[in-house]
């Protein structure tokens, strides 16, 4: 997948399909991926600290994306550019990856797919601190959101420690609030696709290091190759393959589309973490899984007037 992105237009075939495989195997790597990393991270905090495992997937896939971008012809970023991007990189993977980490200690990686799904209802609130005023929509998807976590607490998916589930509903905050910060950055910082999100990994995990080691987290010299396979598949497919995929749909296909995973990850990751590790399903997660799901869906969906503009 990563080599039919990357590969010259030249080089693909001419012909036309009805559906871009491209496009059917970008949705496929952020609807799957995406939604099996929660167990992913469940699986490696068994046996690694939450935040210096974090670091650790970060600094490799931004380590990777960086030479992929040098490589595409983009310049080394100045001192003053990964300054600008070191609080968007924190917002990123401290605030947003870091805390889901740190919560799904006590908290089923299936409830916490549920919650970090508000995302795009945070950052359609917040843009109003850059000047996008929320619609009525966007408080009634909030609004439905808040509901879905309320009912979620009183069940078993978001059953754990009041530290590990603030740390999970502040999650997708500190993720929406560095999204729109990162919208504006100059123009002039990472114009290749590549080099802005390596820049907010490096940063990030250099964050998530700096804040493990302060918390007392020390890498165990005897974890096992189950967990360490899980970092992997985290850095390599879900930071490396997804990202690049979303970032194609970003880039190549509507914005309705490239942003679905938002409403179809919690529902996958809570099928996943039953079928994989036997997470409860109650009735709870599911009703809170349907509340959120629409939620999203009425903060993404255009208006009808909005969508007949040309």
């Amino acid at each position: 997948m990563l080599w039919l992105m990357l590969a010259p237009a030249s080089s693909r075939s001419l012909a036309r399909p009805a559906v871009d495989p491209r496009l059917a195997l970008s949705l496929l790597a952020v609807y799957v991926i995406w939604s099996s990393t929660y167990l992913a991270i469940h699986i490696a905090i068994a046996e690694l600290p939450p935040l210096l495992m974090a670091s650790l997937r970060y600094e490799a896939a931004g380590l990777v994306m960086l030479l992929i971008a040098l490589r595409r012809g983009a310049t080394w970023p100045r001192a003053r550019d990964w300054l600008r991007v070191l609080p968007i990189g924190a917002l990123l993977f401290l605030g947003g990856n870091g805390f889901v980490a740190i919560a799904q200690q006590s908290i089923t990686s299936g409830g916490a797919a549920v919650v970090c799904a508000m995302m795009p209802l945070w950052v359609g609130v917040m843009g109003a601190i850059t000047g996008e005023r929320p619609t009525r929509r966007d408080w009634l998807s909030l609004v439905l959101g808040f509901v879905g976590v309320a009912v979620l607490m009183g069940g078993p998916s978001l059953a754990g420690e009041p530290l590990h589930v603030a740390a999970i509903v502040a999650a997708p905050m500190c993720w929406a609030m560095g999204s729109i910060l990162a919208r504006r950055l100059p123009g002039s910082i990472g114009r290749d696709p590549f080099l802005l999100p390596a820049m907010e990994m490096m940063t990030g995990g250099a964050v998530l290091g700096v804040a493990g080691g302060a918390l007392g987290e020390r890498l165990p010299t005897h974890a096992s190759a189950t967990a360490w396979l899980a970092v992997v598949y985290l850095c390599v497919l879900g930071s490396i393959v997804a990202f690049t995929a979303y970032n194609w749909l970003l880039r190549n296909a509507r914005p309705v589309v490239a942003t679905s995973y938002a409403y179809v990850n919690p529902i996958l990751a809570v099928l996943i973490g039953a079928v994989l590790s036997g997470e409860p399903i109650g009735a709870t997660t599911v009703i809170a899984n349907a509340l959120i799901v629409v939620a999203v869906f009425l903060a993404l969906r255009k208006p009808a007037a909005a969508r007949s503009e040309p």
